[in-house]
């Protein structure tokens, strides 16, 4: 495994610690973590329903405190770790605050965009792209979020 792997695969640790906390609160569990040269920037975890905020996604929390720590709504270099497939809503996000790269765990073949049910990330047309990297920790990932609906239905 290289380094980066080894990287990313804590940092997707760190990601499914937050999804928890996202799930102990009644959330769809997903969480994210910003990086930036090594170091955590922001994190968040769905936290919609509790805010009755239809864009209070895990990314999007994420993002958000990243830029008010860096002053700056722009991101370059930093990638964005999260433990699903993103919407549209939180690719749009990530395009915007211009990522380096964005990293998910389970893939979202019925939401997902970045490949799932679309590929948002691979627009010709748009004026910034990514890297991206999925199935990090996919298993743990997809388990975490079939254990919440499985105790929902």
């Amino acid at each position: 495994m290289t380094q980066a792997g080894t990287f990313d695969e804590e940092m997707m640790g760190r990601a499914l610690e937050l999804a928890g906390q996202a799930a102990d609160a009644g959330e769809v569990p997903v969480g994210a973590v910003v990086v930036l040269e090594g170091s955590v920037i922001g994190v968040g975890h769905n936290r919609s329903i509790g805010q009755n905020d239809p864009s209070a996604h895990a990314e999007i929390v994420a993002l958000r405190e990243a830029g008010l720590k860096l002053g700056n709504y722009r991101l370059p270099g930093a990638i964005l770790y999260v433990t699903l497939e993103p919407c549209l809503m939180c690719v749009g996000a990530a395009i915007a605050a211009r990522m380096e790269r964005l990293v998910f765990g389970a893939a979202d073949p019925k939401a997902g965009c970045l490949g799932g049910a679309y590929d948002a990330g691979g627009l010709d047309f748009l004026n910034h792209h990514f890297a991206v990297t999925s199935g990090v920790r996919a298993a743990q990932c997809g388990e975490l979020l079939r254990e919440f609906f499985r105790e929902r239905r």
